[in-house]
């Protein structure tokens, strides 16, 4: 199908740009987003509020039908959302706010794939050690038959080389949606740090961070949930599957980056060389908790070939982009920093990822995840 026959680009959207000119009051429009039964997706959807909420508090909770997102039966299907971050919305702009949720079934009991609820609470343990995570978010770009966005729909581009930062309409495919993202991370207050063409053609990476704690999957969700809504509008389908393309083409990760304030101190290489000491220990606990299937995406990605170490084994090195955990160059120059952990998948939920981090490396937890 071509591009410009796409359901969602055949719209005008000088047309829609007229109705949302039109003045809305003092109301305003919340969409509310969460994580559905996939482990994967997002959902949304929006409610009037009489004000603007100024804080998250203000927020009231909301319910849906979970038998519709798999999360629930559809002889008990109402499920609650509990507001646990607002941003503003770039897409209805004014007042209105884009709101990230968690989901509770009806009894109040944590859904499945809500993941954020053990995660914030590891955190509120480790609040002294001032945990900080940067993820970068690998994607590719899909046209709706499923193929890379920009690749010849018969045959293949040239080989891997040329399109890691490149630049050129021969060298990068979907830079308008990449740079429309951008600007509406900005815009929502969402903590994005910067963005490149990676190693695949029609695949990007976009950076989140520094944050503290819960607020890199706060931040990183949402920032997922933006881009599906920007791309949505220009009919491209975004996909974080971890290998999209099977052969001798770069899958896609969400290489995290994690430092104590101990790490970051001078001398803080001893505190990195002993939180890979612990990771190498619990090396099958945290593959499990890097991608939604327990492990069975990331082996698809993790060979040990494109940038990658195996998945059966833990490694480390200084600039090693073939290990496990890689210790930035300047990090060990400068002999504190930060440690990059380059297992996770790209549709890892950072919820699961960092609250294992955390429990490994700062409370010292060397139980197996029951």
């Amino acid at each position: 199908m071509a591009l410009s026959l796409t359901p969602s680009a055949a719209t005008d959207k000088s047309v829609l740009d007229r109705y949302m000119k039109l003045d809305q009051g003092d109301r305003v429009q919340a969409m509310y987003v969460w994580i559905d039964g996939s482990g994967e997706g997002l959902r949304g959807k929006t409610r009037t509020l009489e004000t603007e909420p100024k804080d998250i508090k203000e927020l009231p909770t909301w319910n849906f039908d979970g038998s519709s997102t798999g999360q629930a039966e559809g002889s008990n299907s109402d499920m609650y959302l509990k507001p646990v971050a607002m941003f503003r919305d770039p897409f209805r702009l004014g007042k209105n706010k884009l709101v990230l949720c968690e989901v509770f079934k009806y009894d109040w009991r944590p859904a499945e794939t809500n993941h954020r609820l053990k995660c914030n609470e590891a955190h509120q343990a480790s609040v002294d050690s001032h945990p900080w995570y940067g993820i970068e978010q690998e994607y590719t770009l899909l046209d709706h038959d499923g193929h890379p966005f920009g690749w010849p729909k018969q045959g293949f581009p040239g080989p891997q080389g040329p399109y890691y930062c490149g630049v050129g309409a021969n060298k990068v495919y979907g830079r308008d949606i990449v740079e429309a993202h951008y600007r509406a991370c900005l815009y929502a207050g969402v903590k994005i740090a910067g963005s490149n063409a990676e190693v695949m053609p029609a695949q990007w990476e976009f950076q989140v961070g520094p944050c503290e704690g819960i607020d890199m999957g706060d931040h990183l969700w949402m920032a997922r949930y933006i881009l599906h809504r920007v791309a949505e509008d220009f009919g491209v389908i975004v996909t974080f599957d971890p290998k999209p393309m099977v052969g001798d083409w770069n899958g896609a990760g969400a290489h995290t980056n994690f430092s104590t304030i101990g790490m970051r101190n001078p001398g803080g290489i001893k505190d990195i060389e002993d939180a890979i000491e612990r990771l190498s220990h619990r090396h099958a606990y945290h593959i499990a908790m890097y991608d939604p299937k327990q492990g069975a995406d990331n082996a698809r990605r993790l060979t040990g070939l494109h940038e990658t170490s195996s998945i059966h084994d833990f490694s480390a090195g200084v600039a090693n982009r073939g290990a496990s955990i890689r210790i930035p160059r300047h990090v060990g120059e400068d002999g504190c920093g930060y440690l990059e952990d380059r297992r996770p998948s790209s549709n890892c939920d950072p919820y699961l990822v960092t609250e294992a981090i955390v429990r490994t490396v700062v409370l010292g937890e060397t139980d197996k995840k029951q």
